[in-house]
């Protein structure tokens, strides 16, 4: 699910790039190191009607016909009914970990309230499924899929009633599920779902004003960001607490925050340009990263956004500060930075014009392709990390590359990325990045957010034409599995045709 090409200009560059097998091992990693793949509920699960579940805002969404397919998630890759199967799958490829995330709809049909019983035996199989074959599961409470009945109600994530339901949604499945779950995320890269939903709004609940978005039905896009942001803070660090004082202790499980992250750079060595530079990292990261870290916006955000900005009360900073264990990062490209002051004022401007920045994508990809391979932005993600926010534990929790539908399953480009960040995650942690885990997205090809069932990330094929879903493994789940079974003395998936041998690279 990425949402990438809203969010700047694309420049590709060529850039030398060719791996066709990997001298990689999870051997080369500490020996503590997680490596898993991932997936959320809306787009994996299906069953959107089925067992007591009620629609979230993606339901409405997508029936909406706003994707550009008119897909929905209605029956996605069915996981609900197929989910042993697909546990299977992980058996065989080797993982240590799956990351997945819980419906609130499931789980608590109207955001409040009763919690349904088919909800909660669902995730209680799923989650038993997981251990039983010793795969850990690290589970996602928010991933942009809110009750429909919380936004018709007060408006969702821009009202302060939010932090109160998202904190008893939480408690129901600490109670429930925190005896074998032991890794938690409260929110799935809020700055995205912000931007998407309330300046661009592109996506769900697609909340807009002209002429900063898409022809919304309503929305502020001056304000509204800021505001949501705001709250999804207060909500994370409301559930951090809860977590700490009512369950960490007897569980000793771990509580985080997940980020989306683009690594920046400046566009030329100008000053304007590596000042716009930083600015992008403080609007893009420091905006959700500095007030869990310091308590407080960065300085630019509050300069450039000036009243719009909200602000913490006393209490509100300590306890937002440190109100994390771990730190999720969704890493899949770098991007160049060019200054762009806007003259506006800033009661009229929305983020990005406070931002004053102009984005531009870095790479390249096979031909046709607006997803550029450029793997070395990594490295200094994981270095920004121990030198400004100091060497916080880390996960990757999504990295991977999206191919068209008709994809064949020698995806040999996705082969290429994923090793070539490995690398450079491997040279992050030799050089003493506290990070302990790495997830590919996806696990399975999966309803994506951005464009329904027309680009793949799965290291998995799914046929969506076949009545019974069928799975098969492309070259990226083969090469993956090699990659995790080296320091088994086996190597590769089991009983299964292997693709035919990579025929081409980037030059």
């Amino acid at each position: 699910m990425k949402l990438y090409f809203l969010l700047f200009l694309v420049t590709p560059s060529k850039v030398g790039f060719c791996q066709t097998t990997s001298k990689l091992s999870r051997n080369d990693f500490p020996s503590t190191f997680v490596f898993g793949s991932g997936t959320s509920a809306y787009q994996v699960e299906g069953a959107a009607a089925e067992d007591g579940r009620t629609p979230s805002i993606w339901d409405t969404f997508a029936h909406a016909g706003k994707l550009p397919d008119k897909s929905t998630g209605d029956i996605a890759s069915d996981e609900y009914h197929k989910y042993k199967e697909d546990v299977q799958l992980m058996v065989e490829i080797g993982l240590d970990a799956y990351r997945f995330s819980m419906s609130w709809s499931r789980l608590i049909p109207h955001g409040r309230g009763p919690v349904n019983p088919k909800g909660l035996q669902y995730y209680n199989n799923l989650i038993n499924e997981l251990i039983s074959h010793g795969i850990q599961p690290h589970v996602t409470l928010f991933h942009y899929d809110l009750p429909q009945d919380l936004e018709d109600e007060y408006g969702g994530w821009l009202s302060p009633k939010i932090v109160k339901d998202f904190t008893a949604y939480a408690n129901v499945c600490f109670r429930e599920f925190g005896d074998r779950v032991l890794y938690w995320t409260t929110l799935n890269e809020p700055n995205i779902f912000v931007l998407a939903g309330y300046d661009v709004g592109l996506l769900p609940p697609q909340r807009c004003s002209y002429p900063y978005g898409n022809d919304c039905p309503s929305g502020n896009s001056t304000v509204e960001p800021y505001i949501v942001a705001h709250n999804c803070l207060l909500a994370h660090a409301s559930v951090a607490t809860l977590y700490r004082k009512r369950y960490q202790g007897k569980q000793q499980g771990f509580i985080g925050f997940n980020i989306f992250w683009y690594w920046f750079t400046p566009l030329t060595n100008s000053t304007e340009d590596i000042n716009a530079t930083q600015r992008a990292h403080d609007f893009y990261n420091g905006w959700f990263l500095d007030p869990l870290v310091s308590g407080d916006y960065p300085y630019s955000m509050r300069k450039n956004a000036g009243l719009k900005m909200p602000t913490f009360t006393k209490r509100e900073s300590e306890r937002v500060m440190s109100s994390f264990d771990f730190f999720g990062i969704n890493h899949y490209q770098s991007l160049s930075v060019q200054d762009d002051q806007n003259s506006m004022d800033a009661d009229q401007r929305d983020f990005f014009g406070d931002m004053s920045a102009k984005l531009l994508m870095k790479g390249d990809g096979p031909p046709g392709s607006k997803f550029p391979i450029n793997p070395s932005g990594m490295q200094p993600t994981l270095e920004y990390f121990k030198q400004v926010y100091g060497n916080p534990p880390i996960y990757i929790h999504e990295n991977g590359y999206p191919t068209p539908r008709d994809e064949s399953l020698n995806d040999t480009w996705r082969v290429n990325y994923l090793n070539g960040f490995l690398e450079n995650l491997l040279n992050a942690v030799r050089n003493g990045s506290n990070t302990r885990g790495y997830f590919t997205w996806s696990f399975l090809d999966v309803f994506e957010l951005l464009d329904g069932y027309q680009s793949r990330y799965g290291l998995y094929h799914v046929d969506f034409q076949d009545k019974d879903l069928k799975r098969l493994p492309k070259l990226s789940a083969h090469w993956y599995s090699n990659f995790l079974k080296k320091s088994q003395g086996t190597t590769g998936i089991n009983k299964i045709h292997t693709p035919s041998p990579m025929s081409h690279c980037i030059e």
